[in-house]
């Protein structure tokens, strides 16, 4: 007869750490980092900057002050700094930046017990704390710049998915490069005007394989069937390749609504929530008054995580139900 050993939790491992997976990450942003600063100029670059710098040093401090395990060297910090830096205006004023690093990781990572605790996206809720607290200069944009020698422009210019934007709409290849016909940058956040970019960075997490595609294809899938409906936006009627790459749908698909921690860990559950993103998201440009609604669709989902986690959690083997 075989003796049957059971051990604790974990029951599967992997080598890949922390540290390995933020790395990836952080290699994987690159590409729309390489973008952001060429279609925004060096604002760009000081923004990221200041804030992964702001989120290192935040969470350093917390740390010694709260006398915990020293965890900035999961370089975990150096990526919500980063896509923290993704979601704003490359005009954003240096102390609104250091106020959203500390809300992310001393008021939502931190105070909830660090890394893995949170139950929410610490940069998207950075974002949408100044959103809420410095509306005016998170949602003006400045244009973007001809080229890389040219000096910055000043000149602020509204974004395709603003309700002030002029014109006709950018085409499906400006989109994708974040480029207008004439050479100028589409108007947008530091992070999200290149869809290339973005793609690339995801088929890189995807064939290192620290996201799976369930997420990112359920949210895009869903939103892009959410612009036949109509709504209070004509222009993305019968459009859906237009609405998927407009805003900040491909960096949150890819790099915001497939956080660990704040996603399921099923494929079912991975699915539902993907699919919630992009309603959500799709209900927001539809019919409210914010044009873009990537933010506060992936936080929405967030907080059901844990319910989707429950609803969706394999059957264990022999398992009886109480009466």
């Amino acid at each position: 007869m075989n003796t049957l050993t059971v051990s604790p939790t974990p029951h599967a491992r992997g080598k890949d750490s922390t540290q390995d997976i933020m790395l990836d990450v952080i290699l994987a942003l690159m590409p729309a980092a390489f973008a952001g600063v060429y279609f925004f100029g060096q604002r760009a670059l000081a923004v990221m900057l200041v804030s992964v710098a702001s989120a290192v040093i935040f969470e350093l401090l917390y740390e010694l002050i709260a006398k915990k395990k020293i965890t900035v060297g999961d370089y975990s910090a150096v990526v919500t700094g980063m896509l923290l830096a993704f979601t704003l205006p490359s005009s954003t004023p240096f102390p609104m930046v250091v106020i959203g690093d500390f809300v992310a990781i001393v008021i939502t990572k931190q105070l909830f017990g660090g890394l893995g605790q949170n139950f929410m996206n610490p940069a998207l809720i950075g974002r949408a704390f100044l959103l809420a607290a410095f509306p005016s200069q998170i949602t003006t944009w400045p244009a973007g710049r001809i080229d890389l020698f040219s000096a910055a422009d000043t000149v602020t210019a509204a974004t395709p998915l603003s309700t002030e934007y002029e014109g006709a709409l950018p085409s499906l290849f400006e989109q994708f490069t974040g480029r207008m016909s004439d050479g100028a940058a589409i108007g947008g956040c530091i992070g999200e005007t290149c869809a290339a970019a973005l793609l690339l960075g995801g088929i890189y997490l995807l064939i290192r394989r620290v996201i799976s595609w369930h997420i990112p294809a359920a949210y895009i899938v869903t939103l892009a069937l959410m612009s036949f409906i109509p709504g209070k936006n004509p222009a993305y009627q019968g459009r859906p390749l237009l609405a998927v790459l407009s805003g900040g749908v491909m960096l949150g698909a890819i790099f915001m609504a497939t956080d660990y921690t704040t996603s399921p860990t099923t494929k079912t559950g991975k699915l539902i929530y993907g699919v919630g993103c992009g309603v959500i998201t799709g209900v927001i440009r539809l019919f409210g008054s914010y044009p873009e609604g990537v933010t506060y669709a992936i936080l929405l989902m967030n907080v059901l995580t844990p319910l989707l986690d429950k609803w969706t959690r394999p059957k264990a083997f022999g398992e009886v139900k109480e009466k």
